[in-house]
């Protein structure tokens, strides 16, 4: 899972940033079906178009091999991304429960 730390996953042989917040990838996982570059920039803060661009570059190759298609030429399916990024919805819902029980803002 990414996030916690200053280097995140390596995806693809690319490092994957760690995201900004538990709340910001559950928010962009729930509200956008697609990432553009404007969504991924919300979940992992500023990041160069390179590096944006090996980021949709690695989910692409695992949409074709599934062959999942999307509405816009320029982005990547959330779900698939989520995944090929090591990012997991369920268990962020879990540790944001956690750190609400605790009292803790997430």
């Amino acid at each position: 899972m990414a996030g916690g730390g200053k280097e995140g996953n390596e995806v693809n042989s690319i490092k994957v940033k760690t995201f900004v917040s538990i709340n910001e990838a559950i928010r962009i996982y729930y509200t956008y079906p697609e990432l553009g570059n404007k969504e991924i920039r919300e979940l992992f803060g500023n990041l160069a178009n390179s590096t944006i661009s090996n980021y949709k570059k690695a989910v692409r190759e695992v949409q074709t091999e599934r062959n999942i298609k999307t509405s816009q030429k320029n982005a990547v399916n959330t779900e698939v991304a989520y995944e090929v990024w090591g990012i997991d919805v369920e268990n962020l819902e879990q540790r944001r429960k956690k750190l609400k029980a605790l009292g803790m803002s997430a």
